[in-house]
């Protein structure tokens, strides 16, 4: 894969209490090529990743790592197969389930998004 590599991370302190998500604008045309995350303990966390207008655009309710054991999600757990291209400009928006169906709720969650410039 040609092109620059660029991580953007979130990190979450503590035991999470409720529902956490976020957003940002991509300063440049780019391609999303995994999503790492991880919880410190064994948790029943899942993560959405997708737009503000589409909530699950990219990746769908994905397990995060347990017990400081990361996952990685690339491109055969994207929606489509397929890594997202993303216009510069784009709003790129993640939601945390913080404890999955009412089950753990997940402790110092780390996300680390992985981005290839152009």
């Amino acid at each position: 894969m040609q092109g620059t590599k660029f991580p953007i991370t979130v990190h979450l302190h503590g035991t999470l209490a409720a529902n956490a998500s976020g957003r940002f604008a991509l300063p440049w045309d780019c391609s999303l090529i995994a999503v790492s995350s991880v919880a410190s303990n064994n948790s029943d966390a899942t993560l959405l990743v997708g737009t503000t207008a589409d909530d699950d655009a990219y990746l769908t309710a994905a397990t995060i790592g347990d017990s400081e054991v990361p996952v990685t999600k690339g491109r055969s757990d994207f929606v489509g197969g397929e890594y997202p291209h993303l216009a510069a400009g784009t709003v790129l928006e993640w939601l945390l389930d913080f404890d999955g169906s009412s089950g753990t709720a997940a402790q110092n969650v780390t996300i680390i998004f992985w981005f290839t410039e152009g």
